[in-house]
């Protein structure tokens, strides 16, 4: 790895900014856990840095954790997912945001649910605006899975985002968490990754599997521009 950001993960305390954070973290990344509690990001960060055996993982609350951060990773429900971007809009002006956000609406998390104007994603570029280089990614991507650092992550990630150079940051970050990462088109695309989600829990309910995930066929050619 040649490039390192600190990395700020909102909504950070659970499984999958847990995942994200640390195999990060054990990359060489600087990680700043947000949380809407700054007593509870300390000690989830603290807690952090003894699993992975790291000290590069800090806690603040939310919109501070926003303002700290180089790239920021929004790792809420979707019940969170318009106030935190509304919270955290004038920390993260000129930055890459990172939303990992699927539409799920309880109780029919199986069923594909986008909101209106298309997948969180691009409702998120809407709100943030054009200076934002949102990135959708990770949707796919068991929790507990990216939790377990000894767990080798069986699943493609799809990088979708309106900026080619902000995906390709977010492709080798992939990699530095030891997933292979594809990119997928501008930010209307990740409606795809978005409702894969839902036929994925139906899949993981269905066949009683522990985290379905996605492989991409086919091996890249030269990397063509968009």
């Amino acid at each position: 790895m040649t490039d390192t950001y600190k990395i700020a993960i909102v909504g950070g305390t659970g499984d999958l900014g847990s995942g994200l954070a640390k195999r990060w973290a054990r990359a060489g990344h600087e990680i700043v856990i947000g949380s809407r509690d700054a007593g509870r990001a300390g000690d989830t960060a603290a807690r952090f840095n003894e699993e992975a055996g790291t000290s590069s993982i800090s806690g603040l609350e939310n919109s501070d954790a926003a303002a700290a951060g180089e790239i920021v990773v929004l790792t809420v429900p979707y019940e969170n997912h318009a106030p935190t971007l509304e919270a955290i809009k004038d920390k993260v002006q000129g930055k890459i945001v990172v939303d990992v956000t699927v539409p799920l609406m309880p109780p029919k998390v199986r069923t594909v649910q986008l909101p209106e104007g298309g997948s969180c994603a691009k409702a998120a570029q809407a709100l943030l605006g054009s200076e934002v280089r949102v990135v959708s990614a990770f949707q796919n991507v068991a929790a507990a899975h990216l939790s377990d650092l000894e767990h080798d992550i069986d699943c493609d990630v799809l990088v979708c985002g309106n900026n080619p150079e902000a995906r390709e940051v977010i492709v080798k970050l992939a990699r530095d968490a030891s997933m292979k990462a594809w990119h997928a088109g501008v930010i209307a695309n990740s409606a795809i990754a978005e409702a894969l989600t839902s036929g994925l829990i139906f899949m993981n309910g269905r066949y009683k599997i522990d985290g379905a995930g996605i492989r991409i066929t086919g091996t890249p050619g030269s990397a063509a521009k968009d």
